[in-house]
């Protein structure tokens, strides 16, 4: 979801994109700057037609390969790895998916920058706010210094990082975007949400208290953009909006844009845990993260309060699904 949007913005703004993917579910963006912004650009769902800018690559983790070719080419690569975690339960077998899915991209794509001459300036890499613990109403926000907590999702997004971190080494540029809840019209946390609302339900998850740290799609694919052509962004970022919410605002603000009448509904945490097991930690933690170090770095968000984002995400027909 994040790569076809950021795929398409980088597109307009002229520059070549090379898609390394083994399979559809995995995709990283080798990036190359051609200056060609008189180009139109034919936008039909995930297609997007423009035979001189968007090409395609071959890699493989398991096996390390790689095309040496897109390595060689790209100015920037950004690294949008990883396997899902809400798409399944978190069974032993899926969390060491998650993991290596991960870490061993991160690890074949620092090797092919040690072992492949290239001129690639800066590698931008995405991992999650899932780096923090649970938050305490008392606390302020998690910042980017903030010690990680011990859990799975926290200890991945340390593996994640820190598999990354060899390419400063290299004399490479390295940002790390930890990434929150992205709100998009075409999938995600969102699409989940509203699949409740079709039955005139806005389903409260626990208490409805815990903080939600959300970001729009559109503010993201920018950040990435500016993490790209601004030198001054190095290290870790949130990439999280500046004003967070609870899960009951979130879930009422999104069901008075789409529902004249709606009927608003717990679920409990006993029944999270039995439906989703482990997975259920994510959904009842409030993590409320700060967004100040972007901010004081000169980005601006166009959606920086949940109420202009879902109206402009469900307000607007979304187009067809890149599905």
């Amino acid at each position: 979801m994040i790569g076809k949007a950021l795929s398409r913005a980088l597109l307009e703004k002229g520059y070549h994109v090379v898609v390394l993917s083994r399979t559809g579910l995995e995709t990283r963006y080798a990036i190359r700057n051609t200056g060609l912004t008189n180009k139109t650009l034919e936008n039909h769902g995930s297609r997007i037609s423009h035979p001189a800018s968007l090409k395609y690559a071959h890699w493989n983790i398991e096996t390390n390969q790689i095309d040496n070719d897109a390595i060689a080419t790209a100015d920037h690569i950004i690294h949008l790895a990883g396997a899902s975690v809400a798409d399944k339960r978190w069974t032993k077998k899926r969390k060491q998916e998650i993991r290596d899915s991960r870490v061993k991209s991160g690890k074949l794509l620092v090797n092919s920058l040690k072992n492949i001459p290239n001129r690639v300036k800066s590698v931008i890499s995405i991992s999650g706010i899932g780096y923090y613990g649970p938050d305490n109403s008392d606390r302020n926000a998690f910042k980017e210094a903030d010690a990680p907590y011990n859990d799975f999702l926290a200890q991945v997004c340390q593996q994640w990082e820190s598999t990354m971190q060899p390419v400063t080494g290299l004399g490479k540029r390295l940002v790390i975007l930890r990434t929150g809840v992205v709100l998009s019209s075409e999938g995600g946390a969102l699409k989940e949400f509203l699949k409740p609302l079709k039955f005139g339900f806005a389903t409260i998850l626990g208490s409805g208290k815990q903080i939600i740290s959300w970001i729009h799609i559109e503010d993201l694919v920018k950040l990435f953009i500016s993490a790209i052509e601004n030198e001054n962004y190095s290290g870790v970022y949130n990439a999280v909006a500046p004003n967070p919410v609870s899960n009951r605002k979130f879930v009422l603000e999104m069901a008075r844009i789409k529902k004249k009448f709606f009927i608003p509904v717990h679920v409990s945490s006993f029944v999270l845990r039995t439906v989703l097991g482990e997975m259920s930690v994510e959904v009842l933690k409030s993590a409320k993260v700060s967004s100040k170090k972007i901010e004081n770095n000169g980005f601006s968000f166009h959606f920086p309060v949940i109420k202009s984002a879902l109206n402009d995400l469900l307000k607007k027909d979304p187009g067809p699904n890149p599905g």
